[in-house]
This record gives structure tokens, sequence and C-alpha cells, in this order.
């Protein structure tokens, strides 16, 4: 089982001196630790040190549960994008584009929406306070991407551009549905103490046919206003916009434009609104009456909402060029001066002065994460916004950002496999920032192991899957799952590795009598070719399944030149001449006179060496009684065999 997200464990560090000071690093995903020598100049007193530190994690959003859902699900829109790239040609690429924009905004919502229910459920208020955090981040990055997406993805000329930031600010700026559902739910509405702001709230916004009816209620219940409501609503219903199945051009909307603001004009200079001041503030509104607006700070909220009304009410057709003028200028307005620019308002002025570059700046900086700028600017290179950008240490910026976010994926127990994938679409960096990341991580299952190999083995890295399968084998041996062991260390078509495991399997039939994994041995095939040891053992075991088979003949064959090849290990040729005993003592003859010289060549051989090798006080062979009887048996059945062979080799040549 993998392991589940939680807070980091507080470590004990040992032997921490409080005379030194800790040191600190970002390592892959934590934070590392060291111990430093450090000589104040200063003398003062030293405070008592502790040995507990927290371990840090550099990218914290990885785990949490709900923002996975926003790593996962954006993930398949990024690889999903790359696949298509090449199909994406004129118009047709511009609404893909804009498609997979929107797709990632709604994986943004939709998440948001989520933290929004976990916050108002949070049983403590530190949680909630921390998930309604997060829901602003998320509100604000979806904020700015739907901006880039108007500004950069769509491009939306003068006219369309004005309609798609109204249904920015729209959707952004959506209390004003709760606030309307609020004053409709009660049985006279206009006599709601919210009603005139609410009225207000969706003049501001553009929402010009239900502001309409909602002075339609006011003129049923206050007939003393109804015609004024009356004057205004048809106002409202005849300001010219240009909506997007309409062909007529800018030059003849700004002309009907220009009529309707001096019938608006003409109206407030009669005092046809004075009887009711919130009627006249809202036709001033309508005209773009700067100070009417700036009087609604409150219901504007922020001056971005500032910004386009006052363009809906005094320039509707405004271009993409001139954006930068008003927007400083509606900024400096809403604060004037009482407060700095925070830094969305910087992200966002950024992003109206069309500095793609300055937006991703501010965002990587601004965030918490590099889910953002990664996923941003990888569309926006993709809308051909980035290519002249380079860095200065070889790679551009896109490719920059995704190695950065890929990185903090890695040093998660289960994202890491997304990570993979923008490691792969990063054509120069990406391979091997791929196989250092794959190195490092900690393999505590066989199932994750696997995961890793087949990653290595589909990208052809051999160093790695060598390195993994040695890994793997190592684990093995020592769990004493010696198959698995032969199986991984052949993989890994590791020589040495598949000798010493093979040595094991040796070992361990010297000691039970039997082999283990005998599945795994018996269908070696061209692998026993690996090492001789192997080699060894396959055919070792070959003897066993022939002699079994009671096929003598053919063992006695493949047991002698497994002696005389030298393929056998010294060390074994003992258990190899004891496993030759039952061949000569059958009643047929096995062993020809020949073969019966090999082996009595080898027996002595063997016990000469090991004399010769021994120390003359110890004199092992000698005292050990069983080995003695070993070698004694062995030579009588030599001999017993020997005069057999000739016996019957020469008869057969008398005859």
């Amino acid at each position: 089982m993998e392991e589940l997200d939680g807070e980091p464990a507080v470590t004990l560090i040992p032997g921490v001196n409080p005379k030194k000071q800790m040191c600190f690093d970002w390592g892959p995903g934590e934070m590392l630790v060291c111990e430093t020598a450090f000589n104040k100049k200063e003398k003062s007193e030293m405070v008592p040190g502790c040995p507990f530190i927290h371990i840090i994690r550099k990218d914290v959003d990885v785990y949490s549960k709900i923002l996975r859902k926003l790593f996962n699900e954006s993930h398949g829109i990024f690889v999903g994008l790359q696949r298509i790239e090449e199909e994406l040609t004129g118009k047709s690429r511009k609404a893909q584009l804009v498609r997979v924009s929107k797709n990632y905004r709604s994986v943004m919502r939709a998440c948001m929406e989520e933290m929004h229910q976990v916050a108002i459920a949070a049983k403590d208020q530190a949680s909630g306070r921390q998930f309604s955090s997060q829901v602003s981040i998320l509100s604000a990055m979806e904020l700015i991407w739907n901006l880039c997406e108007i500004l950069f993805i769509e491009v939306a000329p003068a006219g369309p551009l004005l309609l798609h930031l109204l249904d920015w600010v729209r959707l952004h700026v959506c209390e004003v549905d709760s606030l309307l559902a609020d004053v409709l739910g009660t049985g006279n509405p206009s006599k709601h103490e919210s009603f005139w702001n609410l009225v207000t709230i969706l003049v501001l916004q553009g929402r010009l046919d239900e502001a309409r009816q909602m002075l339609s209620r006011e003129a049923d219940a206050n007939p003393a206003s109804a015609d004024m409501c009356r004057i205004l609503g048809e106002l409202m219903r005849t300001m010219p916009i240009l909506s997007p199945g309409n062909t007529q051009t800018l030059t003849e909307l700004e002309l009907k434009w220009q009529h309707w603001r001096e019938e608006c004009e003409r109206h407030l200079q009669d005092n046809t609104f004075a009887a009711s001041p919130a009627l006249e503030s809202l036709c001033k509104i309508m005209l773009g009456d700067e100070a009417a607006l700036l009087e609604q700070k409150e219901l504007l909220n922020n001056w971005y909402h500032f910004l386009v009304t006052r363009l809906l009410y005094s320039h509707p057709t405004v271009k993409p060029i001139d954006l930068h003028f008003y927007a400083q200028s509606s900024l400096d307005m809403f604060l004037g001066g009482e407060s700095s620019p925070e830094p969305l308002d910087n992200i966002l002025m950024a992003a109206f002065e069309f500095d793609i570059h300055q937006v991703i700046k501010e965002c990587s900086i601004a965030l918490s994460n590099w889910w953002f700028v990664a996923h941003l600017t990888d569309l926006l290179d993709h809308c051909r916004l980035l290519q002249s950008h380079n860095l200065y240490f070889g790679s551009n910026m896109r490719e920059f950002l995704l190695l950065e976010y890929a990185s903090g994926l890695f040093a998660h127990h289960s994202l890491w496999q997304l990570g993979v994938d923008y490691f792969d679409h990063c054509p120069e960096l990406g391979r091997v920032s791929l196989e250092l990341h794959l190195e490092r991580i900690p393999l505590n299952t066989e199932q994750k192991a696997l995961k890793v190999l087949r990653i290595c083995e589909q990208r052809q890295m051999t160093e790695q899957v060598r390195s993994i399968c040695k890994i793997l084998a190592m684990k093995a041996v020592r769990s004493n799952r010696l198959g698995s062991a032969l199986s991984w260390s052949i993989r890994a078509k590791d020589a040495a590795f598949a000798t010493l495991v093979s040595d094991r399997f040796l070992r361990d039939y010297c000691e039970r009598g039997c082999f283990s994994d005998l599945d795994l041995i018996d269908n070696l095939g061209p692998a026993m070719m690996l090492s001789d040891r192997l080699t060894f053992l396959g055919k070792y075991r070959e003897f066993h399944r022939l002699y079994g088979e009671q096929r003598f003949s053919e063992a006695s064959s493949l047991l002698l030149s497994l002696m005389t090849s030298h393929i056998a290990p010294r060390s074994f040729w003992m258990t190899l001449l004891t496993d030759a005993l039952p061949l000569l003592e059958q009643k047929q003859v096995i062993f020809s006179a020949e073969q019966t010289y090999e082996l009595m060549r080898c027996l002595e051989d063997l016990t000469s060496r090991k004399l010769e090798c021994e120390e003359p006080d110890t004199q092992k062979l000698q005292d050990d009684d069983i080995e003695i009887t070993k070698v004694e048996m062995l030579r009588l059945a030599l001999a017993r065999n020997l005069a057999r062979a000739i016996i019957r080799e020469g008869s057969l040549e008398g005859s």
C-alpha cells in the first residue's frame, strides 16, 4: 500500500550541539539538514538547543487531496494538447486552443467549488481559514487565466473585446446572483433594503435587461416614480451594444451610441430624475460619470470591475492597444492613493499591458506552486507567443517552468507518475531530468518498482533499468527470495550478481538437498548464458531432471562434462562426485572406463588440493569422518565401476 498524505513527522536529530547552528538546503521534495560549526563574533549567551526539527516540504500543495484532483485533471488536458498540436491549423487552431483554455478553467472552478464546500464544513476555524484562503487563491488564478484567455488566446478585437470583459467581470463578481435571489424571494422586492443596491450592481455589470425588470417592479409598487422608471428603462433598452451575431460596423455602433448618450444627457439636464436620487445616480452611471462610479466603490469591489463598467459606458469600442491606459488610470482612481497595488493588481495590469512575460514572472512570485504558470505558459507557447523568449541557461521559458512543476510532482508518492509526461514534452532537458528523478524514487513496494521499470523500459533508459533491477535483486536476496533475486539479476543482465545468486542457490541445495524455485531454473533458456555459474546452475538442474527421468547415460555425460569443462566451481566438485555414486552403483555400466578415469582424476585432484591448502596441524579432511567416508566410498565405487567397464568393453571388443 502507498503511504497516505499527512503532516510532516517531527524528527529527532541525535547529537545536535546547541553551540552549533543547523544548516538547511532544499533536496528533492524535502529539506536537507546538516550541522555546521559557527563562531559568533559578538559574545552572547547561547540559547539551549533542542534536538527536534520539523521536516519541511517545499511543494506542500501536492499533498492537498482536493488540489490533487486539479493536478490529475489538468494532466489529461496537457497531454491532449501536446498530441493535437500537429493537427492545429488556421481558424480551427484558435478555436481548439480556446477550448483547451476553457477546459483548464473548468477544472479550476470545479476544484474551487469543492474547496469552498470543504471550507464551509470545516470543524475548526483554523482549517476553515486555510481552505478559504485556498479558495481565494484558486479564484485569483482563474481570474488571471480568464483575462489571459481573452487578451492572448482569443485575441478579441474592438467591440467583442468589451463583451468578453463584461462576461469576465460577471463571472468573477458573482455575489449579485445571491443578492438577486434574496430580493426576489420577498413578497415586495422594491421594499427590500438592498433593492437599489441590486439595481445599481446590475447596471454596473451591464445586465440592463434584469435592471429594467427590477425597475418595472418599482414602478408597479410606487406610481409616483413610474414615469421615471419607464424613461430610464427605455434608455436601458435602447442602449446600443455590439452583440456577437450583429453585423453592424464599429462606426455605426459609435454613431448610435453617441445619439443614445446625448439622449441620456438631455434627460439629466432636464432634471427628469431629480425626484429620485437613486434613478438619477443610475443615469449618471450610464453616462460614464467617473465621480458617480467612484461613489459605488463598495458595490464595485475592485478596480478592474470599475474599469470594465467605465469602458462600457464611456468607451464601448475600446481597442486592445488602448486597454492599458484605461486600466492604469482606473487603478489609480480606484485606489486614490489610499493603498498600494496588491500582487494580483500587478498581474492583471501586466496582462492589460500585453506583457506576457511579466504576467508569468509576477505569477511565479505570487503563487505557491508551479501548476498555474507551467500550464498557462505551455498554452501560450502553443499560441506561438513565447518562441522568441529563451533563457540564458539554454532552455526556453516553457520548458523551464514545466521542469520545475514536474520536479514538484516527483516529491509526491503517487503524483510523480504525472510528472513523467511533463518531462517527456521538454525536448531539451526533459529526458536527463527524468532520468535523475527516476533514480531518486524510493522503491518502497515491488508494484511501484515495476511502474518505474516500465517507464524506463518504454524510454530505452538502459542504465536506469539495470540500476532498478539491481536494487530489487538486492532486496530480494536480503529477504531470501532467491527466485525473485535471480529473475531481477537476469533482467538487469548483471553477470556478477547472477553469479552471486546462483551460488546462494547451490549453497541452499547443499544445505537442504533440493532446489527452490524450480520453475524459474527449468525455464532459464538463453538467460543461463549470462554467467558461467548460472550456466552451471541450469545444467546441474538439467542433470537432476535427466536422472529423475532415468536417462542415466545422458545424465552421466552431462555430470562429467560439468566437471571436466571447469564450469562447475571446484567447491562443488564433491557434491557432483557424490551425485555420481548412484550412477556408479547401477546394475548396468553407465560410465565408460575413460569416463571413470576422468572421475578418478577429478577426485584425486580435489583431495590433493585440499591437503595442500590446509595447515599441517589442522588436517581437516583427514579429521572429518564424513568427508573421509565419502572419499573412500567414491574410490571404491569408481574402482568397481572401472573393473566392470573394462570387462564390458573387453567383451564387446572380443565379440
